[in-house]
């Protein structure tokens, strides 16, 4: 199956400016951005709360980008770096698509803006993530119901 934009030529520039776009349409309040090595991190404040996502992005020594073709030919440096930023200019328009749909859901009434980015809300007491404090959780209660710090998942019946 094809990767959204997989092929895209659009910078991550563009894409990081357009995400800033989006949310001033939407109506946030501030945008912050942060690159390093491995990822991005966009943060912003809209309808009261404060939002985060990292945005994990390829290792540039990762062995996919060491060769190409049906016969897996071995690239060149340049080459290297190219579809490594092939990768990331992906990613980048991946997360601009996903920002821009919650929003738009918002905005039609589909959703709550705390149903759309509910994993990505920080929590103001802790810092972290509301994903980041309940998903370790969630998948305890999946490996071990009876543990002490199991959260009481609803049942919707079924086997």
């Amino acid at each position: 199956m094809a990767r959204f934009a997989e092929n895209t030529t659009v910078s991550v520039e563009k894409s990081r400016c357009e995400i800033e776009s989006i949310l001033d349409r939407y109506g946030a309040e501030s945008f912050v951005y942060a690159t390093g090595p491995l990822g991005a991190m966009i943060q912003f404040d809209a309808k009261g709360r404060r939002v985060k996502f990292i945005l994990p992005l390829p290792d540039r020594n990762d062995k996919v980008f060491g060769h190409k073709g049906i016969r897996n030919k071995p690239t060149s440096v340049e080459e290297r770096y190219a579809l490594w930023e092939q990768a990331c200019r992906s990613r980048w328009r991946s997360l601009a698509l996903a920002i821009k749909a919650k929003l738009e859901t918002v905005e039609c009434g589909i959703s709550e803006f705390e149903q759309e980015f509910l994993a990505h809300i920080i929590n103001p007491a802790t810092g972290r993530t509301v994903g980041e404090e309940v998903l370790p959780l969630i998948a305890e209660n999946y490996d071990d119901p009876e543990s002490s710090r199991a959260l009481a998942l609803p049942y919707f019946g079924g086997n």
